[in-house]
């Protein structure tokens, strides 16, 4: 029996009393992933991406672990959640226009003093200000760099289209702006390198397109890095007892970490290792986070069809934004149908020695994004469920 054999063996075992759609976690898997991160990280904290876990329970196990602090959350409603439940150090990763949020943000000491936001444009510091009504509570502030590798005097750009400050002295203008306005403290700086963290560089089939992600992203390594410790050196010489230098991502943890501006690194894909993240040299981590369609046909020799199906991933769409059919091995999509809303034919030699009401096992394409699709997530531990917490959307919160 292979080793996904006896995954699936487990699986089937430990969710048997259990209707299918369903959402597993392998607390086994997660922990290892865990441990994976923090010998990547190099002594480094980890600050772990709640968008990539969207569950509290997981978010609580992860923090419990010496070697992760604190949280990088992705909405302003999200991050007071969070405060109030008892998480005291929220970095918001994008900026917001959340008015409502920052009033509330600015007369509250408890949730001021536990959340840090993003800014990367005085209009952002207006916003706030306007939203707050002349309560002076102090927001603290974190300042996010643009980390796109630019070439040919600019006219190529490499990396996701996210902050508009790019070079040492845009941030430091920045830098002086909040430093200089009543009511903010510049406590951080953040640079996500999405192009380095989240482009895998070993497709498998696609060997050429592969060999240049690594080139750019070795080029792009460097180039930051250097202007990383740049824009450090000139937001240090403004704000002094800046807190934290946050970088990185599940892709890139040991290359940011080894960079000496770097003070923490934010990671939380590698916690559930969706299929994106087969197609690193890198590192390899286990599928932590699975779920399961019940078969509900079998419309001829070599085909079954599951219920639900069509949970696609965010991003450029293409079939890498698709959850993959794991277990059992050997099942994959109909090119005419893929997967839909409701339904979805399996083709393959296994769908002959599957029964209906069976269990077919998926893999999503990014983390996180599946507990938008499920309300509870299942602890598995060996051939067990030892436990079964809500997601985000099982505690009744959408985000976004």
């Amino acid at each position: 029996m292979t080793a996904r054999a006896a995954d699936r063996a487990r699986y089937d075992r430990a969710t048997a009393h259990l209707d299918a759609p369903v959402a597993i976690v392998d607390l086994e898997a997660f922990d290892a992933n865990a441990d994976d991160l923090l010998r990547r990280a190099g002594g480094k904290p980890v600050r772990v991406a709640s968008k990539s876990v969207r569950c509290r329970a997981l978010l609580e196990r992860v923090l419990a672990r010496e070697g992760f602090a604190g949280v990088m959350a992705f909405t302003l409603a999200e991050s007071l959640w969070l405060a109030r439940s008892g998480f005291d150090d929220v970095l918001l990763a994008y900026p917001s226009a959340d008015r409502a949020g920052f009033a509330e943000l600015a007369a509250d000491p408890k949730l001021a003093a536990a959340v840090t936001v993003m800014v990367d444009d005085p209009a952002q510091l207006d916003l706030i200000d306007a939203a707050r009504a002349g309560v002076r509570e102090v927001v603290r502030v974190c300042l996010e760099l643009d980390t796109s590798l630019k070439l040919l005097g600019g006219r190529v750009r490499v990396g996701a289209r996210r902050s508009p400050l790019h070079s040492p002295a845009q941030v430091a203008e920045v830098a002086r702006t909040v430093a200089r306005r009543p009511g903010f403290r510049l406590v951080g700086i953040m640079a996500y390198e999405g192009h380095i963290a989240g482009v895998g560089d070993a497709v498998a089939g696609r060997p050429v397109r592969s060999r240049a992600v690594r080139l750019m992203q070795a080029a792009a390594r460097r180039e930051l890095a250097e202007r990383r410790a740049a824009v450090v050196r000139a937001v240090r010489a403004v704000a002094p007892e800046l807190e934290f230098v946050n970088g990185g991502g599940t892709g890139s943890v040991q290359h940011t970490a080894a960079e000496d501006a770097v003070t923490e690194i934010a990671a939380g894909s590698g916690l559930y290792v969706p299929r994106l993240f087969d197609n690193y040299t890198s590192f390899r981590g286990r599928p932590a986070a699975l779920f399961a369609l019940p078969v509900v046909r079998r419309p001829g020799v070599g085909v079954v069809t599951v219920l639900g199906g069509g949970y696609p991933a965010s991003g450029p769409a293409g079939r890498d934004r698709l959850p993959v059919p794991y277990l059992p091995e050997g099942l994959r999509y109909d090119p005419q149908e893929g997967p839909g809303e409701v339904q979805t034919p399996l083709l393959g030699s296994p769908a002959d020695d599957l029964l209906i009401g069976d269990k077919v096992w998926f893999r999503h394409a990014k983390a996180g994004e599946l507990c938008e699709r499920f309300d509870t997530l299942h602890l598995v531990e060996g051939d067990r469920v030892t436990g079964s917490v809500p997601t985000y959307r099982g505690e009744g919160r959408t985000f976004l």
